[in-house]
């Protein structure tokens, strides 16, 4: 089986996130970069389902500021190819031009499954899979937390409602958007890091930017915080009166009878 899976890196959110003066995009300057946590699962989910059946995986990065050592980093991790796309985009890839990116190489690897995180910082709204899987006129399923091969089809396990999960069969080739891997993230040792530090690779795909022109981010903000909440101190009787007079004030409750 030829399995590929998708890492983005993002912007690390535990740092502080400024806002471009066009308005667009985060200012990008000064922010530290790593790979997005759903992708990593993806990743060591592709790895386990390789234990478990043989077959090769792909680690597929966007170019960009620390493309490199991403892919090295997925190579110590166990990953037997990497390939390094070219970006036309840059740091404002979105959804759907990384699908239209990664399904041409995807064909051309001949891949039979494609695992790639869930969702990212910078793309809350899980489109990836799904997209990716639109293109390729793959099946896909997200909010997946463990992925096993059965006689030739996949059997996937999505979270769903109310803490219920489903067990689905999928036809492969197929697109799987990953929520937790099945086992814990492996460690890697500084000393197997360092046996790919140096690598450099050469760039693949299309050089045309594949995004969807009529759909453009007109302007990024924060969060409004000029209403917050309302703390109310003292005794229950006064808390209570307070309390009454605001639904009153709000016109969600009645005044006292006259």
């Amino acid at each position: 089986m030829q399995i590929g899976v998708a890492l983005r890196l993002v912007p690390d959110a535990g740092g502080d996130l400024d806002i471009a003066e066009d308005g667009r995009d985060i200012d990008r300057e000064w922010v530290d970069l790593k790979l997005n946590e759903f992708d990593d699962q993806a990743l060591e989910e592709a790895l386990a389902l390789k234990d478990a059946v043989g077959g090769a995986v792909v680690a597929l990065g966007f170019d960009g500021v620390g493309a490199d050592r991403l892919l090295q980093s997925a190579l110590a991790r166990g990953v037997d190819r990497a390939v390094k796309l070219r970006n036309p985009a840059g740091d404002r890839l979105r959804a759907r031009g990384a699908a239209g990116l990664l399904a041409p190489i995807v064909r051309e690897l001949g891949l039979d499954l494609v695992l790639t995180g869930v969702l990212a910082i910078d793309e809350v709204h899980g489109q990836l899979a799904p997209l990716l899987g639109a293109t390729l006129d793959w099946p896909h399923v997200c909010a997946v937390g463990g992925v096993q091969l059965e006689s030739g089809a996949l059997v996937v396990r999505q979270e769903g409602e109310e803490g219920l999960s489903r067990t689905l069969r999928v036809a492969l080739p197929a697109v799987i958007g990953v929520q937790t891997a099945s086992r814990p993230i492996r460690y890697v040792s500084g000393a197997k890091l360092r046996q790919f530090v140096g690598q450099k690779f050469a760039l693949a795909g299309s050089e045309s930017d594949p995004s969807d022109l009529r759909i453009e981010l007109a302007r990024l903000e924060r969060p409004r915080t000029d209403k917050g909440a309302v703390m109310l101190e003292g005794g229950a009787e006064e808390v209570a009166e307070r309390l009454h007079a605001l639904l009153v004030e709000r016109g969600l409750a009645k005044g006292a009878a006259q």
